[in-house]
C-alpha cells in the first residue's frame, strides 16, 4: 500500500511543531490532513487523539502523527483504540523500531523536548521504514 495521507495534531503545545512536520509531509507529495488545533488556546489533547484515531479507523488516512508536551498523553489517550498502535519516539530509531516489529500507525511525539531537527528526522524514519513482519506479526496480533 503506498502512502497517500497522513493525520496529524496535536494538542496546544504542539502547534508550531505540528505546523512545521505538515510542511514536510507536503514536501513529500502528501495529502496532510489537520485536525487541529488552530491556536495555542489551551485544549484537551485526547480530544485530538480520538479525532485521529477515527480517521484511522475510517480509512481516510493510513498514519497519523500527534504531538502534546510530553508525548505521554496523546500516546495513552491514542492507544485506547483498538485499531491505533501508537509509538511515543525521541529519535530516528525508536521510530524505526516502531514500525519495523511494531507495526505503528501513530508517530507521537514530545513537542516541548524535542528539537524540530530530530522531530523531523523521527518522522522520516517513520515514514520511510516497513513493518518486517515474521515473528513481529505474531506478536502485533496479540495486541488486538
Amino acid at each position: 500500500m503506498t502512502l497517500r495521507a497522513v493525520a496529524i495534531a496535536s494538542d496546544h503545545r504542539g502547534i508550531a511543531l505540528k505546523a512545521i512536520l505538515s510542511n514536510s509531509l507536503r514536501a513529500r507529495g502528501l495529502k496532510v490532513v489537520d485536525l487541529g488545533p488552530d491556536s495555542e488556546e489551551a485544549v484537551d489533547y485526547p480530544d485530538f487523539a480520538d479525532a485521529l484515531a477515527h480517521e484511522i479507523a475510517s480509512g481516510e488516512v493510513e498514519r497519523g502523527v500527534l504531538i502534546c508536551g510530553s508525548g505521554i498523553g496523546m500516546s495513552i489517550a491514542a492507544n485506547r483504540h483498538h485499531q491505533v498502535r501508537a509509538a511515543l519516539c525521541h529519535d530516528a530509531d525508536q521510530a524505526r523500531l516502531s514500525r519495523q516489529h511494531n507495526n505503528a500507525n501513530v508517530l507521537t511525539l514530545p513537542g516541548s523536548t524535542i528539537s524540530n531537527e530530530d522531530a523531523e528526522t523521527c518522522l522520516s524514519a517513520f515514514l520511510d521504514t516497513c513493518f518486517e513482519g515474521g515473528r513481529h506479526a505474531r506478536r502485533v496480533a496479540k495486541l488486538a
